[in-house]
């Protein structure tokens, strides 16, 4: 077992070697009886595998590793696991093919959502029916659904393991520090935010699937910030000069329904009269105050305007923001079920770009997440007393009510805020744009939109499709929205360039600034994580590490038989996707 490591030899870097043939051979003496071990006190854990962060990358990983014999611990800092899709309220964003292209276990997970609805929920006949059942009817995913769905989907799939001991779950526990030995991490210190004190993970290898890549940062695992400068890509799209503080907006997301004829309107924030003149310093310039009904087209950048009335919407008379992230449809139900449409704020209107949450002190990340939350009760604020209605004749729908039975806050906002972008691994390879953009793949390949394709890789881990999709940024550029092609998930994408027991697990693999735009979503995040747990437990069964795997072309395809042999499509089908 390895030693005890105190509050003091705990570092943010190392020097030295440990051989991973000893730390294996650990960790497969303690897979027989699938038992999660304790170390020399109850403060201390030892694991096979430790995934460090609970959202959807770390539930996929830990499923992966559990199906595959070995006992993991999964960590997770808020009190819900699920990451985007629970405590930060989002509903999924998809490409259009994912009710039939699709890695089983992310199927199941969306199957399970419907069928808690059908099991749990007074639904009409025609709902009961669907096999496509889109709860919200919500127009980005075909699952819009509340966060405690997904949340339930997500702990029926973990049951099984938490049960026989293969699992523990640490709810609560933030990542704190990190030990390291030449090359490799040996443990993990947690602080536990419910009841006090710490815990220490040992285990021989470490998933990173924090929203913000904080293992990456604890561990000093090589990793970049923001945007890098077409000269360190060779994208079309990357800035001349390298921002590494140029990041995509966080948003504190909210779900509000309307309620006719009644007042709920909130107190007024605090910084209502900042952010209710604020014009958001991009370029191309924003067409005017970031509380209006005018914004920035993201593809063409000229200034629009789009539907926000939840009462013509909640009838299905337009298609505007009302109902584009809309998590539950009361048409859906039965007539003795009371309730109303609830729609998930997440708009233009409360992206937040005055800073990111890396490389700053803890008053200051405070300063950017209570501002974040301002900002977003300043849009209800808004919504209810001050905005437009659409046809002119009125201002103000005081009948919006937060929904805080659907976030399980006190204030109904989100548990945490909408993480888009996180620290990216410096890994054995890295995505950009000339692999998967469409404008940089028909000038590399001379290729007409309708034959060109995204770069193949030999070395896919798992497949996704997204447009390339940044939201206005804290460097004060606005919307980057281009085409991309359905891609594959590359190997290299996940493995340092130097660290050899840790893997990334989520949006903070090997892309760039650029490329993230598209890796960041959520079925690609639930690849991602699956790929690592699956790479993770091979490496641990037959005593090699990730390095060798990637550099040894056999090892390489003994694991890819390993994804294949669960059904994990590694390229895309022989049609043309669109």
């Amino acid at each position: 077992m390895p030693q005890p490591w105190s509050r003091r030899n705990f570092l943010q870097s190392g020097i030295g070697t440990a051989a991973m043939t000893s730390m294996a051979g650990i960790a497969a003496s303690e897979t027989e009886d699938h038992q999660i071990g304790e170390a020399s006190s109850q403060h201390e854990l030892q694991t096979s595998i430790a995934v460090i962060g609970g959202g959807l990358g770390g539930c996929a990983a830990a499923l992966a590793a559990l199906k595959a014999g070995l006992n993991v611990v999964l960590t997770e800092e808020t009190d819900w696991l699920g990451g985007q899709v629970t405590s930060q309220a989002v509903p999924p964003d998809e490409h259009p093919w994912i009710e039939s292209i699709a890695n089983p276990s992310y199927a199941e997970f969306r199957k399970r959502i419907r069928d808690y609805y059908k099991r749990n929920y007074p639904l009409t006949h025609e709902a009961l029916t669907d096999p496509f059942l889109n709860p919200g009817r919500g127009n980005v995913s075909k699952v819009c659904c509340e966060p405690r769905a997904a949340l339930a989907a997500l702990e029926e799939m973990l049951a099984p393991y938490r049960a026989n001991g293969q699992l523990r779950v640490l709810l609560e526990h933030v990542p704190v520090g990190a030990q390291t030995e030449g090359d490799e991490i040996r443990a993990v210190r947690l602080e536990d935010r419910a009841n006090g004190g710490e815990k220490i993970i040992h285990a021989p290898y470490f998933l990173d699937a924090t929203e913000l890549g904080d293992l990456l940062d604890l561990a000093k695992v090589e990793h970049v910030t923001g945007a890098e400068s077409q000269g360190q890509t060779g994208e079309k799209h990357a800035p001349e000069k390298a921002a590494p503080d140029n990041m995509q907006a966080i948003t504190w997301c909210f779900p509000v329904e309307y309620r006719h004829g009644e007042d709920h309107t909130i107190d007024r924030p605090d910084r209502y009269d900042f952010w209710r003149n604020y014009v958001p310093p991009l370029s191309p310039p924003w067409p005017g105050p970031l509380l209006s009904k005018s914004y920035t087209h993201p593809i063409t950048l000229e200034p629009i305007s789009r539907p926000i009335d939840p009462i013509r919407e909640g009838k299905n008379e337009v298609s505007g923001f009302w109902r584009y992230r809309r998590i539950r449809y009361a048409g859906y139900y039965e007539p003795s079920f009371p309730g109303h449409d609830i729609s998930l704020i997440n708009w233009p209107m409360n992206d937040y770009v005055e800073g990111n949450l890396f490389n700053i002190s803890p008053e200051e990340k405070e300063r950017h997440t209570r501002d974040a939350k301002q900002l977003s009760l300043s849009l209800l604020y808004w919504l209810q007393t001050e905005a437009p209605h659409d046809d002119e004749k009125g201002q103000g729908w005081p009948g919006l009510r937060l929904c805080p039975e659907i976030t399980g806050t006190e204030d109904g906002l989100a548990k945490a805020p909408y993480i888009r972008e996180s620290r990216r691994l410096v890994s054995k390879f890295t995505i950009t744009e000339a692999h998967v953009g469409t404008e940089m793949r028909m000038e590399i390949t001379g290729l007409p939109k309708e034959e060109v394709k995204a770069l193949p890789f030999g070395y896919s881990v798992g497949i996704g499709s997204y447009r390339i999709d940044l939201h206005p940024s804290t460097g004060g550029d606005n919307y980057i929205d281009i085409s991309s092609l359905p891609f594959q998930i590359h190997l290299g994408s996940l493995i340092p360039v130097r660290v050899t027991n840790l893997l990334a697990a989520c949006k903070n693999i090997g892309t760039t600034h650029i490329t993230n735009g598209c890796y960041r979503l959520h079925p690609v995040e639930w690849n991602v994580g699956e790929a690592a747990g699956y790479l993770a437990a091979w490496c641990l069964k037959n005593g090699k590490n990730p390095h060798q795997v990637y550099h040894t072309e056999e090892l390489r395809e003994d694991y890819q038989i390993r994804l294949k042999d669960e059904n994990i499509p590694l390229s895309w089908p022989e049609f043309r996707p669109r």
